[in-house]
């Protein structure tokens, strides 16, 4: 059956065009999957049965997994199923009437604008480091990327002219997100003094490079927002989607409208922007309990 996963993966690589990080979700849940049918002693495909697809998703929920991890599990299945169908690799889809669970809409982590500010503030510095990660930090929130976009981003895909970066998301989808002053005059300033030592005699477009010339990596970023959360004296948790969680509740909350949103953040579905508008009510809520004197 470890077979039929790979055909699979390849199958939805090359058709689907999905992300290499989506890939690697989508094999972990499907090996995770199989392991278990195996165990219970079913020795083919074709014997597995809506009731045991159920039973999976179950002792998922038993072994703590969050319903987001349980959905994206359950998806990856649903979708291996009807590609052994349409291959014809097996004869029915024992995920056909297998419900997905409910998402329980938690309001994301964000920080406010000043501790944005205080964040961004605590990363000014004359060292190399400091005038890359100040110009991380200062795309990140003016931009709202995904962590794996930004540090794919080439020295190209940033248009000074205008005040765009072009930015290749999930499926390899291209969108323009606009960006301000501050962060474009950051990356200057990045680009002008700091780049070229980084990257010395090496050559690549990557546009963020770490002290040896490479890619700057997902997790190195992770630790710069950490680090400078940690100097501003922030105390929230901080996770990797923070800045762009912060980023999309700001613009709401400034007026901007849920389509641009939607676009801007590169979201294929409205409902998934829609979590922040639940993080304004969440906010406004908080203000009126505050200051409201019956509240």
């Amino acid at each position: 059956m470890q077979e039929l996963i790979e055909e699979f993966v390849n199958y939805i690589s090359i058709e689907r065009g999905l992300a290499k990080n989506t890939l690697l979700a989508y094999r972990r849940d499907l090996q995770k999957y199989l392991e278990y049918i195996e165990k219970g002693g079913t020795s083919h495909i074709q014997q597995v049965s809506r009731d045991r697809v159920t039973a999976y998703m179950y002792d998922q929920k038993q072994k703590g997994l969050s319903t987001t991890s349980i959905c994206r599990s359950l998806a990856a299945i649903k979708m291996f199923h009807r590609f052994l169908v349409r291959e014809r690799l097996a004869k029915e889809d024992p995920t056909n009437l297998v419900d997905t669970p409910k998402l329980w809409k938690r309001v994301p982590e964000v920080l406010s604008t000043g501790e944005i500010e205080a964040m961004i503030k605590a990363s000014q510095g004359r060292k190399k480091q400091n005038i890359r990660d100040h110009a991380i930090l200062e795309l990140f929130y003016a931009s709202g990327m995904r962590v794996s976009e930004l540090v794919e981003l080439k020295v190209e895909n940033v248009n000074f002219d205008i005040g765009y970066v072009r930015c290749i998301g999930k499926g390899r989808k291209e969108r323009i997100i606009p960006i301000g002053k501050r962060a474009q005059e950051a990356i200057k300033k990045y680009c002008e003094k700091t780049r070229n030592e980084l990257v010395k005699s090496q050559i690549t477009s990557v546009l963020f490079v770490s002290r040896l010339g490479k890619k700057v990596s997902r997790q190195s970023v992770w630790k710069i927002i950490k680090q400078y959360a940690k100097k501003a004296n922030i105390k929230k948790t901080i996770k990797p989607h923070t800045l762009r969680h912060s980023f999309a509740t700001h613009l709401l909350e400034g007026g901007a409208d849920l389509r641009s949103v939607q676009e801007m953040l590169g979201h294929s579905d409205i409902s998934t922007t829609q979590i922040y508008t639940h993080v304004d009510r969440e906010r406004l809520k908080s203000v009126h309990k505050q200051f409201h004197p019956r509240a």
